[in-house]
């Protein structure tokens, strides 16, 4: 694990300086402590930070073929590296290290661009090709690695995390407006773009091809969920899973370090414990993490339950309000994308933990989009058919539930009522059902008029129509995990991942989004994930004698953070202090009036947590990478123990 950065200028003459990756390097230090390279060929420059783990003495980077004429700075692992290198030896090519980088150096000059089709692992990389004067920028199908870039006429600046981009004094900061509505809509921010105008993401599954100053944007990968016609059946399914699994979790087992898993109590994360236990005989540790609150459910003795089952090294802490909220700025400076992501605060704080015992952590995340785990695609499916069963009562349904969840204050079945008079995909645009356009509960008054009048509603959920045009034609479960494993996943589940460990220069490796476990998944027929109440139907029935009863039965309840409870208790006066400040007001995008009616609303009823964290994680953004406290060039963090914004 590790980070990368660099940049190709296309005007003849101008040469990159070693200064400038240096300082984009100081960026993403926490990304690799061990060591570090960069590499200058004129109009390009590599750079690299390595968190050592596999081959950790000849495995640094940048690194380059025999003759030097191709070079690659890569963040990552490749899983069936082994296997890749002898068929390499067996066509001629000549190694100096034991890394799975060298791997795909080769492999590029044996493939080019389709070499990513070999690749099982999560990566992000680069390759200057000296010979066709090409810059090769990949990321792995699923999107588990980061890897951004700015374009523009003159040159193409790359890295791991957008801060290393913004080193470069030639990368204007300034404000796409319109992907604020995006982010209040979905709570993260879907697509390509960020934040920052002419800053992207690189989609996953996706490569970009740079040459004489012309990009090329290509697809290498999709998730098929087209249906073979010899199905297999229910116990033919359940056993090819669970080999599957099995052959995952060995492969992300490889490293020259200790490997740890990291727990939640849950199925997925169990299950994953569960098969690296069998494939090693030496010791696992496992980490945990609980709550001070005790209003709010304990992973801990499940985690504890699954410890002790498979015979691992435990670890487990508690946090509390004020480690959340001292951990708040660090975790806007870390995410670097504005995300309504609670549990990312929980992450970072177990792997500071697991940092003490392990350099890789394992986990049971993607489980879910894979089989469908969560509750939204059961009740969705029901609500979808009943529309079809009975579609003259759909408003006569809907004003029921809209009763209903007023008469009992359920937010979960409020959220459900619009889609008695929506199209399945005008729904699912947002998991929230668009909060703040919403009338019903204030928060639709929220937008000033004139930034009300900015705003494309169709631009803003573009990413998500193109996704939904794709899949049309299959079913309501096949286009929700299609959905959420193209938006959901990497853009909220995956960036939270890499960038709380990589805060702690730990490497956290995902076996269930291992890509021929997707593909088997997206094969099977939507009745092996959702059977009436039961949601992960097949998987479970594959782990039913391996996975304690009592975690394989209980009722999911996420990683819940007691934040709600927090900020209409210790963290209030910080709240409204940052959403009442007057640089907040005066930004002009949000009534005042209505930011104080939400917070009065929510220090009695807590309806409104979500969006009031996610606006204050947005103001706690735009003073960290825009404003007067902007970062330069190295964490704000590294030598002092002070916040970047004060909580105070």
């Amino acid at each position: 694990m590790c980070g990368i950065c660099g940049k190709l200028n296309f005007e003849k003459g101008a040469s990159v300086k070693p200064a400038l990756i240096r300082a984009m390097m100081d960026t993403i230090r926490h990304r690799g402590p061990d060591d570090d390279g960069l590499h200058i060929d004129s109009e390009v420059g590599l750079g690299f930070v390595r968190l050592s783990i596999i081959d950790l003495s000849t495995g640094h980077q940048p690194l380059s073929n025999e003759n030097g004429t191709i070079w690659i700075v890569f963040n990552g692992e490749i899983y069936n590296y082994r296997e890749l290198r002898s068929f390499l030896l067996t066509k001629g090519h000549v190694f100096k290290t034991q890394t799975d980088t060298e791997v795909i150096v080769h492999l590029y000059e044996e493939l080019g661009p389709q070499c990513l089709e070999k690749l099982r692992g999560m990566f992000a990389f680069a390759i200057w090709d000296e010979n066709a004067k090409t810059l090769f920028l990949a990321r792995d199908r699923v999107g588990i690695k980061p890897l951004y870039y700015s374009l523009t006429d003159k040159a193409i600046v790359f890295a791991s995390e957008v801060k290393a981009i913004l080193a470069d004094p030639a990368i204007r900061r300034d404000l796409a407006p319109e992907i604020i509505d995006r982010f209040l809509t979905f709570l993260y921010v879907p697509g390509e773009e960020t934040l920052l105008k002419g800053v992207r993401k690189l989609t996953p599954g996706h490569y970009l091809l740079i040459k004489n100053g012309k990009s090329e944007l290509h697809q290498y990968w999709d998730l098929q969920f087209s249906k073979p016609s010899d199905c297999l059946s229910l116990s033919e399914a359940e056993n090819e899973l669970s080999n599957l699994l099995a052959e995952a979790v060995e492969l992300h087992m490889i490293a020259d370090v200790p490997v740890g898993v990291l727990l939640s109590g849950g199925v997925d994360s169990t299950a994953v414990l569960s098969f690296a236990a069998e494939r090693t005989d030496k010791e696992i540790s496992s980490y945990t993490v609980g709550f001070s609150d005790s209003g709010v459910a304990d992973e801990r003795p499940y985690a504890k339950l699954a410890a002790e089952t498979f015979g691992t090294k435990h670890h487990d802490m508690t946090i509390t309000a004020g480690d959340f909220a001292e951990f708040l700025p660090r975790y806007v400076w870390h995410m670097e994308e504005p995300v309504c992501e609670p549990p990312a605060v929980a992450m970072y704080y177990v792997s500071k933990l697991a940092k003490n015992y392990v350099k890789v952590l394992l986990s049971g995340e993607g489980g879910d989009e894979a089989f469908a785990g969560y509750s939204n695609y059961r009740n969705i499916l029901w609500l979808e058919r009943l529309k079809h069963i009975m579609p003259a009562l759909n408003g006569a349904a809907s004003r029921g539930l809209s009763g209903v969840s007023s008469w009992f204050h359920s937010s979960r079945l409020a959220k459900y009522s619009p889609l008695m008079n929506a199209t399945f995909p005008d729904y699912y645009y947002s998991r929230t059902s668009n909060p703040y356009r919403s009338s019903s509960n204030g928060l639709g008054e929220l937008y000033s008029a004139d930034f009300e009048r900015s705003i494309d509603r169709e631009y803003t959920v573009e990413p998500v129509q193109k996704l939904f045009s794709k899949v049309k034609n299959q079913g309501i479960l096949d286009q929700m995990l299609y959905i959420d494993t193209k938006t959901w996943l990497p853009d909220d589940l995956l960036i939270k991942a890499d960038k709380m460990t990589m805060a702690n220069s730990l490497e956290l490796r995902v076996p269930l989004l291992d890509h021929r476990v997707l593909e088997f998944a997206a094969g099977l027929p939507a009745e092996y994930k959702v059977r009436g109440f039961n949601l992960k139907y097949i998987l479970k029935r594959a782990l039913a004698k391996r996975v304690p009863q009592a975690i394989l039965k209980r009722k999911k309840v996420g990683f819940p953070v007691p934040y709600d409870s927090w900020m209409r208790g210790d963290l209030k006066n910080w709240l409204n202090g940052i959403l009442l400040d007057r640089e907040t007001s005066a930004r002009g995008y949000f009534r005042k009036s209505t930011v104080e009616k939400l917070l009065s609303e929510n220090a009695s009823s807590g309806r409104h947590s979500k969006e009031l964290f996610s606006l204050a994680v947005l103001e706690i953004w735009h003073r960290q990478f825009l404003g007067n406290e902007a970062l330069s060039t190295a964490s704000p963090y590294r030598d002092s123990p002070e916040p970047f914004v004060t909580l105070a």
